[in-house]
């Protein structure tokens, strides 16, 4: 603990001679690896990154607060990655030593684990195609979170949070769709889908990662569910951003996605979100072809992967207020107010797919129901009850 000291001086100094060091950034970093993670000494932190001067000061920054904690923090610089491509070698070998605190801090994304989509990892029967969620979901050796397409100024303004409020809000609407059988949302937009959530376990992303097995976005602030499969029937009027396979757009007019029995049908509008979307729809499936016949999906799996691409996999609802709409999805799916909704994987992994793309909607009305009594969860995007 005493020799933590000089070591932690020394880093720091690096990176202030190199002009990384940003006092801006000491904050929330400190906030990340204290409030979030709860570090500890002697722990080992694997930060994953990229060379973006952006993405890279942030890395930086957690790096010299767990080093501050007297932690083993270790920076690893990959390429930048998209949501098709695969991790470096070097990151899955990192991940397999197996550090307790694990922080993805992406200009996209971290990348496809090459070994585990074509032999997954298996622990107490069930199956992962990523070393990330194995050691965290399925050993629970580590604790984590995720940052695909962080930028310093969503850094700066919402992760230096109340994060036990925030918690206490999350946590509150997750059991109000625990039990539930049913979701109706609608919109101002036009928005008209119901979906079964029956069985389903909701999920909470509340920034609160400090035992082996938690993990999540930061910024956070959702709350997040799977639809049961084949269940989502009807309309959704994307009105927020829409993530592309490349990309996010704000669509100037909503876009319609319908859904039949679980799966899109149609992608209609005016505005060019609605062709590059269903582009983006169209290339995870030929993705998901593509990899079985280079031996990365198991026989079987490529036509199973590419209906997928076009699965209802998610439902969640923002609830960070100091998020808002930027066009970058990691932040705007937090922004309270906002539901969103994702085609392509699920959480529960009975959907799975090579894309995920998230879509918001703005100030939709949730109701739940429980049995035979409905009741609202959000009314044009305000929190009831």
């Amino acid at each position: 603990m005493h020799r933590s000291n000089p070591k932690k001086k020394e880093y720091s100094v690096r990176f202030l001679t190199m002009g990384i060091h940003d006092e801006r950034l000491v904050k929330p970093a400190r906030a990340v690896v204290q409030e979030s993670l709860g570090v500890k000494a002697g722990e080992r932190v694997l930060i994953v990154t990229n060379p973006g001067a952006e993405i890279f000061r942030i890395a930086s920054a957690v790096y010299d607060a767990a080093a501050e904690l007297g932690a083993r923090p270790v920076l690893v610089v990959q390429p930048r990655k998209t949501s098709l491509d695969y991790a470096e070698d070097a990151v899955i070998e990192a991940l397999a030593s197996e550090p307790e605190v694990f922080c993805s801090l992406s200009e996209e994304k971290l990348g496809k684990d090459r070994r585990g989509l074509s032999r997954p990892y298996v622990w107490e029967g069930k199956e992962y195609d990523h070393i990330h969620g194995f050691l965290r979901e399925g050993k629970k050796v580590m604790r984590s979170f995720w940052s695909p397409s962080l930028t310093l100024d969503t850094f700066l303004r919402t992760v230096d949070i109340d994060y036990e409020a925030l918690a206490s809000v999350c946590r509150k609407v997750k059991a109000r769709l625990e039990g539930a059988v049913e979701v109706h949302v609608t919109s101002p937009s036009g928005t008209d889908l119901r979906f079964s959530v029956e069985g389903r376990t909701p999920f909470l992303d509340d920034g609160l990662f400090r035992e082996p097995g938690e993990g999540g976005n930061l910024p956070a602030g959702e709350v997040f569910v799977s639809p049961v499969v084949g269940s989502a029937e009807g309309m959704v009027a994307f009105d927020g951003s829409i993530a592309l396979a490349e990309g996010i757009a704000i669509p100037s007019t909503p876009v319609r996605v319908t859904f039949e029995e679980g799966y899109v049908v149609s992608v209609e509008g005016e505005d060019e979100a609605a062709e590059l979307l269903s582009a983006s729809l169209e290339a995870g499936k030929k993705r998901a072809l593509a990899f079985e016949q280079e031996g990365l999906l198991p026989r079987g799996q490529g036509e199973v992967y590419a209906r997928n691409a076009r699965h209802l996999g998610e439902f969640g609802i923002g609830l960070n207020e100091k998020a808002r709409i930027v066009g970058n999805m990691l932040e705007d799916e937090k922004v309270y107010g906002t539901c969103h909704f994702a085609i392509g994987s699920n959480y529960d992994e009975d959907a799975k797919a090579l894309i995920h793309l998230d879509a918001l909607v703005k100030n939709p009305t949730i109701r739940v129901r429980r049995d035979s009594s409905w009741e609202v969860l959000m009314e044009e995007g305000t929190l009831v009850g």
